[in-house]
């Protein structure tokens, strides 16, 4: 039997960390800061990639690849770009047994060794827009890492385009920032908010950057996905041009755009309870468990012989399907432990569901237990796994709207983050003096300006300044 699990309400990092232990998600490696992806939270992490990669070409992108190593030069290309990975960086000086004439970067974003081949590729307008994604493995020299949530080595997609104008720019900026949002509730079952990052928080070498926010159940922020309007940065630390229609050169304007494992991060921290992980269907590697029941050799072969035809339906519908035949565990000791996997649904199967012509379905979501039909099985349960994602998503939504607060005064501010309460919606004067006090003083940080949100003025809720609007502060991992 798996260790018993702290209770969110004690410890909630100690509570996150057993989790992905316990549900077999991941394992510590002998090196320091890295994880081993075990099966189950690698299956997972397939699950996503498949649905991801499908509306990235949808979308009209590419996959290509690029090297893990980079010329030390390229980084120091951009100015900006470089300052802000500079403490992460992990730099290979030795290779082949010699000193490198050159010290190679292991790539913690591949933006530079991406624009330096552009540079080659792109010469004119019809070369234009390059819609390119990478599905690659990335090193950040983290000084405090947590598995999935931060980690020294992490996969992630990134995708890299360029385009001939601002506008073709910042419109895939944004239809990358709506495909985050998709996938995060709809897959996810996740509720996100979207917005812009203050210069301070923005990505390093962008104009802007935009992002998904979603709270976790200790209300604290994690960011889930980035989405950057790099306008002619690169391009012009590289020179990157395109001759137009007119025959003038012109510098091509970027994009780039990117979410890791730390979803899986957010899909345990946003969904989990006390007993453990609950996976949204549409990406859980096992949508439905059967448990057989029986104590005698008689009723084990029919058992059996009935969970193996209801399976097989099962798998012919599209569902991703799993049988616990295991003898050597009783069946308590069974449910315990796929409930710890966060499994969706439960069939349970014994002696007197055969003779009623049913099975006993769980939800993982609540715990009920409902009599179905064995004629028919497969689709009620297609309908029951559509029902408990939408019952998981609004869990979710309805968790985040409660703990969130609109905030005006300075010490209700530091009393609520204290704990944190959450989400607090405040007034902020615009200034980077502020944001940085109010860090300082709180270790809060604006996790988005809100996009679309019409002008209200107020007072910061800090400084007492004049604000035409409001922003989302919160604690975030």
């Amino acid at each position: 039997m798996a260790k018993k699990l702290c209770k969110q309400s004690q410890n909630f990092s100690e509570w996150y960390n057993g989790v992905v232990l316990e549900a077999q998600l991941a394992d510590y490696s002998g090196v320091r800061g890295c994880m081993v992806i075990r099966p189950y939270g690698y299956e997972l992490w397939e699950n996503m990639q498949r649905v991801l990669d499908g509306m990235f070409k949808e979308t009209g992108h590419q996959n290509a690849y690029f090297p893990l190593l980079i010329p030390e030069s390229y980084l120091k290309k951009e100015a900006e770009h470089v300052e802000g990975f500079s403490p992460e960086l992990a730099v290979v000086t030795h290779g082949g047994g010699k000193v490198l004439e050159e010290p190679l970067v292991i790539r913690p974003t591949s933006e530079t060794i991406i624009w330096s081949m552009y540079r080659k590729w792109i010469m004119s307008h019809r070369d234009l827009p390059l819609l390119y994604n990478q599905w690659a493995n990335v090193v950040r020299w983290e000084m405090r890492t947590r598995l999935f949530l931060r980690t020294t080595e992490f996969l992630w997609q990134e995708g890299h385009t360029a385009h001939a104008t601002d506008s073709e720019a910042q419109e895939e900026t944004m239809r990358m920032l709506g495909v985050y949002k998709t996938f995060a509730e709809e897959y996810m079952a996740v509720p996100v908010l979207v917005g812009v990052k203050s210069d301070a928080q923005k990505f390093a070498g962008a104009v802007r950057t935009y992002c998904i926010e979603a709270m976790m159940r200790d209300r604290k922020a994690l960011q889930a996905g980035t989405s950057h309007n790099l306008g002619q940065n690169f391009a012009k630390a590289f020179d990157v041009t395109y001759q137009d229609a007119d025959g003038s050169r012109q510098f091509v304007w970027a994009t780039s755009w990117g979410v890791s494992t730390r979803l899986i991060g957010a899909l345990v921290m946003t969904h989990g309870d006390d007993r453990g992980l609950i996976m949204p269907p549409k990406l859980a590697p096992i949508q439905v468990v059967f448990v057989p029941i029986y104590r005698s050799d008689d009723e084990k072969s029919a058992v059996l012989a009935q969970c193996q035809k209801l399976l097989g339906e099962a798998k012919a519908a599209g569902l991703r399907v799993h049988l616990d035949d295991r003898d050597q565990m009783r069946p308590g000791w069974k449910f315990a432990q796929w409930e710890l996997k966060g499994v969706p649904l439960r069939i349970e199967l014994g002696p007197r569901d055969l003779q009623k012509q049913q099975v006993t379905l769980v939800s993982r979501l609540g715990g009920q237990k409902t009599p179905l039909p064995t004629d028919g099985l497969a689709q009620l349960l297609l309908q029951k796994c559509d029902e408990f994602q939408d019952a998981l998503f609004q869990r979710a939504l309805e968790f985040r709207e409660e703990h969130t607060y609109e905030v005006d005064d300075w010490a209700d501010f530091k009393e609520r983050i204290r704990q944190p309460e959450g989400f607090l919606n405040c007034h902020w004067d615009g200034t980077a003096e502020t944001e940085a006090a109010i860090q300082e003083q709180t270790k809060a940080t604006i996790r988005l300006i809100p996009l679309g949100d019409d002008a209200r003025e107020g007072r910061c809720v800090y400084s007492g300044k004049p604000s035409s609007k409001r922003v989302l502060f919160a604690k975030a991992y």
